[in-house]
């Protein structure tokens, strides 16, 4: 039911009817927005963004480091439960063991792997993370007979053996030279059986009581496989460190391709990472194109090379291939080179461009990576390393599960096992922001750290940093006594259909938004009687086309969809990943927000007057509510009517209102109160959490709640004639 404070002010109570207000453009030309372009995929440019001096790397770094936290529901870390690691069924060679491993990430939830150790050597050893990456069956690959005669003949690999089995290779060789290494498998693959790789099937996962990782509700919290993965491989630092033979300041970790994301995203956001060199993976083109590489929020202002950087001024290892790495030596390498030279260490980055071989871990490659940690982990070598001949593990010895240590099965595979641990991290996730709730000052800071950090991530954007704006007018219209102006807002190329109501007042200016954009000011082509109530009173009445709304769309009418980017034309249930879109794209929502910020930025340049937010609908509350949250004190009063929103409420990832990790970070009450100490009136149930930090703040009366739209009218009415 619409709210009432909605009919109160659209009520047909004016005199005048027509079929539209005044258009900023002619005819049904729609504005020049660069955001109505082709989204944005993992098959876009992505250049490196360089921070103008070495002092601003650190604040860069922290930047990208929480936006790939966040995009995986890893902002703020959950807790580590034990993980019952288990070690058994050693497997002996002549100067190296390898012995099985699992333990538990997540409760009942198990990382798998093999752990390769010197021979015959005591420690500390240095330690190796190895993630293998996506080549069939993982950490059991073997390329088979046929590959690897052509490979001995190119010179890329060295041995038969290596060749076949070149997962096990590395681990072999990285073992010889001292080192502890865990091959572990990535989700889906080899031993991890629990869940799979990647779906064909998910809609049955997507409902209130049984939700899966592709579901809206997941995406609402931030639970992605990618989350999952990334989680798993900080437990595998983890692992190591319970290890008594591992040297804490000597870990390293390496793969190529999906190996070599996972490389790069544990350099970027885990300081026990001594050194690190994903291969076949960095580049300014194709930044990974499966679910376990995808997650919202992750590659936007940032890319592959700004994350593989965010490791500096650690070690940093590359290799290229004849793949979508091909043009790394001139895009990308370049800006690093530069990175790690302005930050003193240009001899902490190393890069192999081999670009005769396609995409590959071959011998070739894996050489340059063996002497990138004999230098960076002190193993102590002479250079050239060379690979020596091995015999394999088969995959009877390689497997964790044995008769011993049975394999999950039952409700701990498949759809029982993706609902249940989706449900732990739900009630995690809860705990933590209850934890976070503010009762001293002191908490607030950390509430609006955590919390505060995590909308202004999502949001992207600050009023401080809105551009100054332009304004093109179109006409000039005068009706009773009042001055109509219409024309375009543009904010970098973002541009908005924008209208102002005034008298000859100079109280201040209203923002006044509604879910039918600058159309919510008018009845028919008449300003409608509150309006010009309110312009009569002395203010200004400001209003726009919100990208989707009026101008932007045909006939005027809101867009009921937001535009999706899929995989492969959305065949399967994985190529349908929200990640896919919102990793690389704001949501509509935060666009508006955007387009909020610029009506008030625009607004502050008409002169030095107060400005107060108006937000009236099931749309423009919330998103009122989350520009006031990033405008600082910028903004005086706000006026929100919700009309009942909640982001809990959205069943499509495609709704307009879609915004991932919403309801993770609070729902509309962490917006909310985020506002305080902001003077703000709104039609809502009282919200819990905003009285916290009302009183945290020491200012208890803040926030005034209405049970009505006609008493937020009444407090509207008030106010402007006060």
């Amino acid at each position: 039911m619409r709210s009432s404070l909605i009919c109160l002010l659209w009520i047909a109570c004016s005199i005048h009817v027509s079929a539209a207000p005044p258009r900023a453009l002619p005819g049904a030309t729609r504005p020049a927005d660069r955001r109505l372009a082709e989204l944005r995929n993992l098959n876009s440019y992505f250049p490196f963004k360089p921070v103008e001096a070495p002092q601003a790397w650190p604040q860069r770094r922290e930047e990208i480091r929480q936006r790939i936290l966040l995009s995986q529901g890893l902002w703020p870390m959950p807790s580590k439960p034990d993980l019952n690691a288990v070690i058994h069924g050693r497997v002996e060679r002549d100067d190296y063991v390898v012995d099985r491993v699992y333990f538990e990430s997540i409760p009942g939830h198990f990382v798998t792997g093999s752990l390769y150790r010197p021979k015959g050597r005591s420690g500390p050893f240095p330690a190796i993370l190895s993630p293998h990456g996506h080549w069939k069956d993982g950490r059991f690959y073997d390329a088979g007979e046929a590959p690897i005669r052509a490979d001995l003949a190119s010179g890329a690999e060295r041995f038969e053996v290596g060749g076949r089995f070149p997962i096990q290779a590395r681990a072999v060789q990285l073992a010889r030279m001292g080192c502890l290494v865990f091959v572990y498998d990535m989700t889906g693959n080899a031993d991890s059986i629990q869940i799979g790789h990647r779906p064909d099937k998910a809609a049955h996962l997507d409902r209130a009581t049984d939700r899966g990782f592709f579901s809206a509700q997941a995406e609402l919290r931030l639970q992605n496989m990618m989350g999952l993965q990334t989680w798993n491989s900080i437990r595998a630092v983890d692992f190591l460190l319970e290890l008594d033979e591992t040297d804490a300041s000597r870990i390293g970790v390496t793969g190529a391709s999906g190996g070599g994301t996972q490389s790069m995203i544990l350099g970027a956001i885990d300081d026990r990472i001594a050194a690190a060199m994903p291969c076949v993976m960095v580049s300014t083109s194709m930044q990974g194109g499966c679910t376990c590489e995808n997650a919202p929020y992750m590659r936007i202002d940032q890319g592959n090379v700004d994350i593989a950087a965010a490791i500096a001024p650690r070690p940093l290892g590359l290799t290229a291939a004849d793949d979508w790495t091909v043009e790394l030596e001139t895009k990308g390498y370049p800006d690093l080179r530069q990175l790690y030279a302005d930050l003193g260490h240009k001899d902490r980055l190393t890069a192999a461009f081999n670009l005769h071989f396609k995409h590959n871990y071959n011998h070739v490659n894996r050489a340059v990576m063996y002497a990138f940690f004999n230098r960076h982990l002190k193993l102590g070598f002479k250079e050239p390393i060379l690979e020596q001949d091995y015999v394999p593990l088969s995959r009877s010895e390689a497997t964790v599960w044995t008769d011993e240590h049975p394999a999950p099965r039952g409700d701990a595979i498949g759809d029982p096992h993706e609902v249940r641990i989706l449900q732990l991290a739900a009630e995690e996730s809860r705990r933590q922001m209850d934890a976070l709730i503010p009762e001293t000052k002191d908490q607030l800071a950390e509430f609006r750290r955590v919390v505060g950090g995590a909308w202004e991530t999502i949001l992207g954007r600050r009023l401080n940093q809105v551009q100054s704006t332009s304004f093109d007018q179109a006409k000039v219209i005068e009706q009773e006594g009042l001055s109509i102006t219409v024309g375009l807002i543009d904010h970098a190329g973002e541009q908005l259909p924008f209208v102002e109501v005034r008298d000859s007042g100079a109280k201040g200016t209203v923002v006044w938004i509604t879910d039918e954009g600058k159309q919510g000011l008018f009845d028919g082509d008449h300003v409608h009687p509150m309006v010009a109530k309110i312009a009569r009173a002395g203010y200004r009445v400001v209003s726009a086309d919100l990208i989707g709304q009026g101008e932007f769309v045909s006939g005027g009418d809101s867009l009921d969809a937001q535009r999706m980017w899929y995989q492969r034309g959305g065949e399967s249930a994985w190529h349908r990943f929200a990640g896919y879109t919102y990793g690389y794209n704001h949501p509509l929502f935060v666009q508006r927000v955007h387009d909020v910020l610029s009506v008030i930025q625009h607004a502050s340049s008409m002169g030095d007057q107060d400005i107060h937010l108006v937000g009236i609908g099931g749309q423009a509350g919330a998103i009122v509510a989350a520009a006031r949250s990033q405008a600082g004190d910028a903004v005086g009063r706000t006026f929100i009517d919700l009309n009942g929103f909640r982001f809990a409420s959205l069943q499509r990832q495609d709704d307009p209102m879609f915004v991932p990790g919403a309801v993770k970070y609070l729902d509309v009450g962490g917006l909310l109160s985020l506002c305080v100490p902001g003077r703000l009136d709104v039609v809502s149930p009282e919200l819990p959490i905003v009285g916290h930090v009302e009183r945290a703040s020491g200012t208890p009366t803040s926030v005034r709640w209405h049970q009505t739209g006609e008493a937020l009218l009444s407090a509207i009415g008030e106010w402007a004639v006060r």
